[in-house]
């Protein structure tokens, strides 16, 4: 069986969420079964294992409806794409998509580094929900990352496909934990975009009633979003890293208090992962998915009060209690594994098909 992984949403420099999720699983998918890797960018394999690949269109390109005709000379058993807007016109092969989150729909703001058609026709195809439906009921069946995602999928009735859970992992950023007792700072960690539904003004705004606190930033910023949430809470302790390597990521989250975020809406929640499987406590907002990733361990708060997110964050104070978070993180943390995913795409690319 002829197995082809889409692999053209790599980064070039260093992995966004998606990117994270396509070198993770196909790494893992390569060691139980030959798989070929379609890139349209040869800085791609930067990021990319060793594995046999086959230069395509790019995802952005006018040619990606008919993508097909370009795959079907590769004669493709099946093709997995861990987004859902792969061209499939005229395909002679299985196909299979992800839905990731539901999350433009309700935010329809597109992320910033994409070209300007393209943020046009992005919000275009979240004004309505009949595109989705058209491109996940023309594919043999559909991915997604969470059970909360699964279960907005089958309320929005996007496809009759049937549907599997692949989960997210953390990969190697917690393969070298170090488990501690106590923490050894005060920061507190915010890892992902500054997009207004991730609503990064709750968590400046709760660091001025923390003192003993600073919040570490980690992602690129732009500057007129910098200069924004540095004068919503003058008195707040702000580090602005403006994006950080693994490397720099983990040394950071290795000494934190918690990582923390009051995001409105998410499809999984890979920081989490990261955070817990390092020990390190997670201090979220109270939405479905970080209920169903973060479970016992995770501390919850009203997204929409920033004096909730304190108080959250200063019960790690009481005695015993941030081992104890910790302790529970690396528990939950362990449900989520590359390998464990990798597995479960296998048994869905190669198991028998649906009549």
């Amino acid at each position: 069986m002829r197995v082809l992984f889409d692999c053209r949403y790599t980064r070039f420099d260093r992995h966004d969420g998606i990117s994270r999720y396509t070198a993770g699983l196909v790494t893992e998918l390569g060691k139980l079964h030959p798989v070929t890797m379609l890139i349209n960018d040869h800085r791609q394999l930067d990021l990319l294992p060793d594995l046999p690949w086959q230069l395509v269109s790019a995802p952005t390109s006018i040619r990606e409806p008919f993508l097909a005709w370009q795959l079907n000379r590769l004669r493709p058993d099946v093709v997995f794409s861990p987004m859902q807007t792969m061209g499939s016109w005229g395909r002679r092969y299985r196909l299979i998509l992800t839905v990731h989150d539901l999350i433009y729909y309700r935010n329809p703001t597109p992320p910033r580094d994409l070209p300007a058609v393209v943020r046009v026709l992005w919000r275009l195809y979240h004004l309505s929900w009949w595109p989705q439906r058209m491109l996940l009921n023309r594919c043999d069946g559909v991915v997604t990352v969470s059970e909360t995602t699964r279960d907005l999928i089958r309320e929005h009735r996007l496809t009759h496909r049937p549907i599997t859970v692949i989960a997210n992992a953390a990969g190697a950023l917690t393969s070298t934990s170090e488990h501690r007792r106590t923490p050894v700072t005060g920061r507190l960690v915010y890892m992902g975009s500054f997009m207004p539904y991730k609503n990064v003004e709750t968590l400046v705004r709760a660091m001025a009633a923390l003192p003993g606190h600073e919040l570490h930033l980690m992602s690129r910023v732009p500057e007129p979003e910098r200069e924004r949430l540095s004068t919503l809470a003058p008195q707040a302790r702000l580090v602005f890293h403006d994006g950080v390597t693994d490397e720099e990521y983990v040394d950071v989250l290795r000494s934190a208090t918690a990582l923390v975020t009051a995001s409105r809406d998410e499809g999984f929640g890979i920081p989490l992962v990261e955070a817990m499987g390092l020990g390190i406590p997670v201090v979220v907002s109270d939405i479905p998915i970080f209920r169903e990733i973060g479970g016992d361990a995770a501390l919850y708060f009203d997204p929409a009060n920033p004096e909730a997110l304190a108080a959250a964050v200063r019960r790690l104070d009481a005695p015993g209690e941030w081992a104890s978070r910790s302790e529970k993180s690396l528990g939950e943390a362990a449900r989520f594994t590359w390998h464990d995913s990798a597995r479960k795409l296998f048994d869905l690319l190669t198991g028998p098909q649906p009549v």
